[in-house]
């Protein structure tokens, strides 16, 4: 089965505002074991073009719990994937065929560098504009180069991620 094309859209100030409103929708059911839930990924990079998909971050005190919560999750509507390749994650997808939105929802404990991993990188290319066109110009290469083959595109730019996901951990820790 081939994988989804890959498509880099301008940056949609209403990225923020669907985010926040799946926020709401997500938490609810979830607390207490939810702690909180990041807007993460290139979407919440004002000013970045992004595939036009939102990610979020949700925290929890535990993975045991959430895994209970399974039901609840797929019953608004997400696919439920597990760890998908990634260790203390737990991850689910939303397609919104009506309103056209897309959400990525990664759960991790607070204890997952996970946590700090997304949030780092989030809020190092918030804190320096260069780096995020450089990131923008990174994914507009990648997709040019794999505009049918969206794993192919995640691969594409890894090694730039990787390098800068290794300085935004030290800007971020100090």
């Amino acid at each position: 089965m081939p994988t989804p094309s890959v498509v880099i859209a301008p940056y949609n100030p209403d990225w923020a505002s669907w985010a926040l409103q799946e926020i709401d929708r997500l938490a609810r059911p979830l607390r207490p074991n939810l702690i909180t839930i990041e807007h993460i990924g290139s979407t919440s990079v004002p000013g970045l073009a992004a595939k036009p998909i939102i990610d979020l971050l949700p925290i929890v005190q535990s993975l045991e719990i959430l895994d209970e919560q399974r039901s609840i999750i797929e019953g608004l509507g997400y696919l439920w994937y597990g760890e998908y390749g990634i260790s203390e994650r737990r991850y689910c997808k939303l397609i919104d065929a009506e309103a056209n939105r897309v959400f990525h929802v990664h759960f991790f404990p607070s204890t997952s560098i996970g946590v700090t991993r997304h949030l780092a990188f989030r809020d190092y290319l918030r804190a320096y504009p260069a780096i995020a066109e450089a990131y923008q110009n990174e994914k507009q290469r990648a997709a040019a180069l794999h505009p049918f083959d969206s794993s192919a595109y995640t691969e594409e730019k890894s090694t730039w991620i990787r390098q800068h996901e290794t300085d935004a951990l030290n800007w971020f820790v100090g």
